[in-house]
């Protein structure tokens, strides 16, 4: 491996994608048979987000459905601040991407007559969401990418390896620097490169209740920030309502889809608490799902997703990786209601892209759930990550097909400081304090205590890992402070209504995140530096 590595920092014609997710392994396939290099911390189908995917990629195939009615479900749900052009995009593009991944050898579930099967999840108004066995899109379509990505001599893949920093020169990115995953001792290894895509990932395991794998820990947002590039909607985070509560870290999901087909939530005295929330019920907006189950939770009665009436029996087939997470801790969904809980899953925010993935930093793109398009707004519509990952991936692959991309300088690259191990104990302070205080539900003086907390790590640590997870926490942190209103997944108890006049996506710094946790460290909040509005 080393070998292979001191090789790379020779070749300056290969992408290098950051990322073996479904971003990154698509983008690669999609920029074939130009020389990409793929770098994954952990082996590819392994640490990735979408391998866990339950839902499926949402795509207006059915007849009677239209990308129209598609885009016009994501604005709805996004809270004013979807870019109404960009949603539109991806709804029309998403039949093109579904072809790909069909080429590629993905098995989406098809009806009696051949057609593509399509179920429905919540706010959508339409059935448009295609599956692979219920419950098992995610895992199918790494599997095949995987198998594409391995048979493709164009992509070269080195797996063990995380990035820890972007390297840049004349204000543009020239390479990476990398590290043996695990090894907190390892010498780093630069790799030199004029056009690098980030494909890293979200942040939920910033979170101590999370459905994300721990490689998501905001890495990518963090090394693009700490290089300068502007950060879109960072306080915008998805709580999925129906993590399964069986003590484990990441806690297993129960899927949205199984809500569409008729479960129901219900607290400890068989109520459904939903009803009295929302018209749609256990259908409506995640966010406010989400919020219904923490506040049952936080009022001592439970919250349960029960599938015996509208499943039964044919649970197991259905839903066989639901089913076998419950089985697995000693609960039979068939026949008893599943204990679950809202957990981090899904950032809205992210690095700031345009509609070709290109980020404010030359040479540097991102793609998947590490970038914000603006597609979410302020909140997810259901099984629209896969599909603007795989849209924005080609994208990307388009646009640096098209590009040309100057060999980066032969002067070599410098390191930055090498860390030690990451002590446990402050990332699990991290985790907790990101659950307690930047959670479902916020308050200003909570939040700016976790400004200061955050803000300290990222100045005071001198571990890489740590400070970059820091860094991303207080990005979130400080924009969930200045936000000053309740708006999609960023809910305020101090601030509980929208306010039009904040109707504006964020886009903000780290240079802005630390000059608002220094004026909270003087108590002068009034004088807060604010993030940019766009």
């Amino acid at each position: 491996m080393p070998s292979r590595l001191h090789d790379l920092t020779r070749r300056t014609d290969d992408v290098v994608i950051v990322g073996g997710g479904l971003a990154g392994l698509f983008c690669a396939l999609k920029l074939a048979p130009r020389p990409v290099t793929v770098i994954s911390a952990a082996p590819l189908g392994q640490g990735a987000s979408t391998a866990w995917a339950q839902g499926g990629i949402a795509a207006a195939v059915a007849e009677g459905d239209s990308a129209e009615a598609h885009a016009t479900d994501t604005i709805a749900v996004g809270a004013g601040l979807v870019d109404e052009a960009v949603a539109l995009g991806l709804a029309r593009e998403a039949g093109a991407r579904i072809h790909d991944l069909l080429h590629y050898g993905v098995p989406f579930d098809r009806d009696l007559e051949g057609k593509l099967a399509v179920a429905r999840e919540a706010a959508h108004s339409a059935r448009r969401i295609v599956h692979v066995r219920g419950d098992m899109a995610g895992k199918a379509i790494m599997s095949a990418l995987i198998e594409a990505v391995r048979r493709t001599p164009s992509i070269r893949v080195i797996e063990g390896y995380a990035a820890e920093a972007l390297l840049t020169e004349d204000g543009a990115v020239a390479g990476l620097q990398l590290r043996k995953a695990g090894d907190a001792f390892a010498n780093p290894v630069n790799i030199a490169s004029r056009a690098v895509v980030l494909a890293t990932g979200g942040i939920g395991h910033l979170y101590a209740v999370t459905t994300n794998p721990a490689e998501a820990s905001g890495l990518g947002l963090a090394i693009a920030a700490r290089a300068g590039a502007v950060i879109a909607d960072p306080e915008f985070v998805q709580f999925h309502p129906t993590a399964i509560m069986v003590g484990r870290d990441p806690a297993p999901l129960a899927t949205e889809a199984l809500r569409g087909e008729g479960a129901t939530l219900i607290n400890d005295r068989g109520e459904r608490f939903m009803l009295a929330r929302h018209p749609l019920a256990e259908l409506a907006p995640r966010d406010i799902v989400a919020r219904g189950v923490f506040a049952e939770i936080a009022a001592g009665h439970g919250a349960f997703l029960d599938a015996r009436d509208a499943l039964g029996t044919h649970f197991a087939e259905k839903f066989p990786t639901v089913y076998a997470s419950c089985m697995a801790a000693g609960i039979d969904p068939a026949r008893q209601p599943i204990p679950v809980a809202p957990a981090a899953h899904y950032h809205m925010g992210g690095i700031s892209v345009d509609i070709h993935g290109r980020t404010s930093l030359k040479g540097l793109w991102a793609g998947g759930e590490v970038s914000s398009t603006g597609a979410h707004g302020a909140n997810r519509l259901a099984s629209n990550s896969l599909l603007e990952a795989v849209v924005y991936a080609a994208r990307i692959a388009e646009d640096i097909s098209g590009s040309s991309i100057a060999a980066p300088a032969r002067s070599p690259l410098a390191s930055m400081s090498r860390n030690s191990a990451m002590p446990a104990l402050s990332e699990a302070n991290l985790r907790a304090m990101m659950t307690s205080h930047v959670g479902v539900i916020r308050d200003g003086d909570r939040l700016a205590e976790a400004v200061r907390s955050f803000a300290a790590i990222e100045r005071d640590t001198g571990n890489v890992d740590l400070r970059n997870m820091a860094t991303t926490a207080l990005l979130v942190a400080s924009s969930a402070w200045a936000r000053r209103e309740s708006r999609g997944a960023h809910y305020r108890s101090d601030c509980p209504t929208e306010k039009p006049a904040l109707a504006h996506r964020t886009m903000t710094t780290l240079a802005t995140a630390r000059e608002i946790a220094a004026s909270l460290n003087e108590r002068a909040p009034a004088r807060t530096a604010q993030p940019m509005i766009a």
